[in-house]
């Protein structure tokens, strides 16, 4: 499992548009996300870069 610190997701809108462009390249990752703290954990085949990039694709900014 790998897990991010997030920035600019406010909402559950945010929440469904990074779960889509995860599941989009991996249809079966998990994907957990928790709005407070802004982590978001995925349990995917893809690596910790690709996964941080389709993040960034989607309008928003990996921490750290």
């Amino acid at each position: 499992m790998e897990t991010f610190k997030v920035e600019g997701m406010v909402c559950g809108g945010c929440v469904n548009a990074v779960t889509r462009a995860i599941q989009n390249e991996d249809a079966a990752a998990k994907v957990e996300v928790d709005l407070a703290s802004g982590k978001l954990s995925t349990e995917s085949t893809l690596s910790k870069q690709e996964l941080a990039s389709i993040i960034e694709e989607a309008g928003y900014t990996v921490v750290g």
